[in-house]
């Protein structure tokens, strides 16, 4: 069954810019759109390439492609955020990886890995835009990588799930680009509930839905700080907790007890020991935050974000001081009616806040007050809401056009 999203919940001026893209460039107007929503972990972070547990939402921020099918095999993309920079291959040839750029690698990637798995298709016409702020760690990537999956799925009526569109994405980031993602963003990209987030466990996949407080704020601010260090040092803080997976002798850290990290900590390297201490200690605070949102209790939910973040600087070492300025500064406006910490990927990026919808504006006003006077820095605020997974924009069709 095709998901079809509320547009009260999607930037129209977005669509209306994509689909007079389409139109001038390729003549005719699109026959379908379909967006896939960025996200924030409100808690859980680095926990999900350890078969961990993670609570993120979708947000209302979304990556849009508009799209018409071909007879043909050629594929033909215009990335309107990039200039209406446009790229083209042949699904009958080799898809080579670009190294000259990297946007249309996202792309070619989930096709790719469509194919090896399986589905068969034609050519296409695409225009993609989004309004996801980019290496700001709310992942526009991800979102991308399922819109493709999402489009390819409703211009060929492809009976693929949304769990395998998530997979596809995920495989496509880690096989053809390069970057070893968790499944997370993907998943909550294709499953966001509106009002609610997602509990997932990274390992089975298995996913409940969690209910938001009611009069609850999602208040994302971007640092602005340039992630340069992003990728390399993800692909390493993945590597080292391999490596103390092997140690403990099990698949994932997501098995080591704290009885067991605890009995033979002495034994590893100290970093090991601190990279594995922040994955035991936020796959407890993950599932307990579950059970805290579903209460409604925004005191206790604080706490935990703040430990998080703690564990994220000390433990984990993926903050920055930008980022650890935001957080205080932040934690300075709401006290402990509400909870703040670093979401993403580090060393950069974004924080989160969960708060009363009445501190809306006194967290604004701190941060706009204090965060470039301390840093340098210009910051960007959103307001977000938890919204629906990855879909046709009501209104377009959902018939195939071969």
């Amino acid at each position: 069954m095709t998901n079809k999203v509320n547009q009260s919940l999607i930037d129209m001026a977005l669509v209306d810019r994509v689909q007079k893209t389409f139109a001038s460039s390729y003549g005719h107007a699109p026959t379908h759109l379909v967006q896939a929503p960025g996200r924030v972990n409100l808690i859980g972070e680095h926990t999900d390439y350890n078969g961990g547990f993670v609570l993120p939402c979708a947000i209302n921020y979304q990556t849009i492609v508009a799209s018409t099918a071909r007879k043909d095999n050629l594929i033909r993309i215009i990335a309107v955020d990039y200039g209406n920079q446009t790229d083209e291959f042949d699904l009958s040839q080799e898809i080579a990886f670009q190294h000259d750029r990297m946007w249309p690698n996202y792309i070619r990637g989930v096709v790719v890995c469509l194919l090896s798995r399986g589905w068969s298709f034609a050519g296409a016409d695409l225009v993609v835009s989004g309004n996801i702020p980019q290496g700001a760690g709310l992942s526009s990537s991800a979102a991308l990588g399922v819109a493709i999956g999402q489009t390819f799925k409703e211009l060929y009526n492809l009976a693929i799930n949304g769990v395998d569109i998530a997979l596809n994405a995920q495989q496509a980031e880690n096989d053809f680009v390069g970057c070893n993602s968790g499944i997370m963003d993907q998943m909550i990209s294709v499953k966001g509930e509106q009002g609610r987030a997602l509990m997932l466990d990274c390992r089975s996949l298995e996913a409940q839905s969690v209910a938001m407080p009611n009069n609850t704020a999602v208040v994302i601010v971007n640092s602005n700080k340039k992630r340069g260090l992003v990728d390399s040092e993800y692909n390493a803080r993945r590597f080292q907790c391999e490596q103390s997976a092997a140690f403990f002798k099990v698949p994932a850290l997501r098995d080591v007890t704290l009885e067991m990290f605890e009995s033979k900590s002495a034994e590893l390297d100290s970093v090991l020991v601190k990279r594995v201490r922040h994955v035991i200690t936020e796959n407890h605070r993950t599932q307990l935050a579950a059970e805290l949102l579903r209460q409604g209790d925004l005191v206790k939910m604080g706490q935990l974000m703040a430990e998080s973040h703690h564990s994220m600087r000390y433990d984990f070492e993926i903050t920055v001081p930008e980022i650890d300025t935001l957080v205080e500064i932040i934690q300075s406006a709401i006290g402990d009616r509400g909870g703040v910490r670093m979401t993403g990927g580090g060393f950069g990026g974004c924080v989160v806040s969960l708060i009363p919808a009445d501190l809306v504006s006194a967290v604004k006003d701190a941060v706009e007050e204090n965060y470039e006077q301390q840093t340098g820095l210009e910051p960007s605020i959103y307001v977000c809401k938890a919204s629906g997974g990855a879909g046709l924009i009501q209104g377009m069709s959902a018939s195939p056009r071969l």
